[in-house]
């Protein structure tokens, strides 16, 4: 069951995927940008603010689910995330649409347990987890008054662009045999394989008369522990010569406590430093009840998925 679907923040890392994964599914995809791309192809891009909400339901015409891609850079996240969110709603009332929300784990908070469920109790120890939970009760309100919304929670989105952990912190060095983990390498970490999470959006969308009013559904992706990425990020390396056969990547720590003292001046730095829990305390998310809406759905194998991440960080620079 296709139809029309209107992603917002289309030119973004997310909505590049999720734009990709509707199209290839049959779907007219509509995409709101502030500036149109100059690649072709078939979707309408929509070149609007997206606090016009009226103008651009306006301009959206026949659509079924609402797919909300924008994410504000780290620095200003506390102060646009909730209000670029409500905006997301009020095009999704004025269209009759389904709400897709991307959601992640820093509702939980340091206290978190390994396994994370839609029942898991939300008790956030970050800024931005106290946003995320305010963001998500807006929602669950705006369903109870005829709203439809879904929410599909991930870890952090690795592949397709780039502008998070992976590609700017700890793949960075590699080209010179190293990588930064930012945390204890004995420690799992949810990780959301862009493509694979854009076809879960579309299976979701797809299920669109099978969900409740408010539905939260969890994304599994991949949880390795972060020897296991560095060793999927080493064969990786072996086999494009910036290893030698045998060799491992070296692997360099993050300096929390430059990036603590730094934040006063660097707010980027700032907004890391908060985040830290992330990457010592154990986590992966629980996929049943997506499982039970939409069946099981595809799944890159880790280490192919690395090496599709990889290649055009680093490949088109002729390394």
């Amino acid at each position: 069951m296709s139809g029309g679907v209107l992603v917002l923040g289309a030119n973004g890392r997310l909505g590049t995927a999720v734009m990709t994964a509707f199209e290839d599914a049959g779907w007219e995809c509509a995409g709101q940008v502030r500036r149109a791309p100059s690649r072709g192809g078939k979707p309408r891009w929509l070149e609007m603010p997206l606090e016009d909400a009226a103008a651009l339901a306006r301009a959206a015409g026949r659509i079924e689910c609402v797919v909300h891609a924008v994410n504000p850079p780290y620095p200003q996240w506390h102060a646009h995330a909730l209000p670029l969110a409500r905006h997301a709603l009020d095009i999704a009332r004025r269209l009759g649409a389904l709400l897709l929300f991307p959601g992640n784990v820093y509702n939980f908070g340091a206290g978190m347990p390994p396994l994370l469920t839609e029942t898991t109790p939300q008790e956030p120890t970050a800024r931005k987890g106290r946003v995320r939970v305010e963001i998500e009760a807006m929602l669950r309100e705006g369903a109870r008054s005829g709203i439809r919304c879904a929410i599909l929670r991930a870890g952090d989105f690795f592949g397709t662009g780039q502008g998070a952990w992976f590609d700017l912190i700890i793949a960075r060095p590699l080209a010179q045999g190293k990588v930064v983990y930012p945390g204890r390498l004995d420690v799992s970490h949810a990780w959301a394989y862009l493509p694979d999470l854009a076809r879960a959006f579309v299976a979701l969308a797809h299920a669109r008369a099978r969900l409740a009013p408010f539905e939260v559904c969890h994304f599994p992706g991949h949880a390795p522990t972060g020897a296991q990425l560095v060793a999927a990020m080493s064969a990786w390396a072996r086999g494009r010569g910036f290893l030698a056969a045998g060799k491992e990547l070296e692997v360099k720590g993050l300096p929390w406590p430059l990036l603590r003292i730094g934040g006063a001046l660097v707010p980027m730095w700032r907004e890391l430093a908060e985040m830290r829990y992330l990457w010592d305390v154990p986590h992966r998310l629980d996929g049943t009840r997506l499982r039970a809406l939409v069946g099981d759905l595809p799944e890159t194998p880790l280490e192919q998925a690395v090496e599709a991440a990889l290649n055009p960080l680093f490949l088109r620079q002729g390394s």
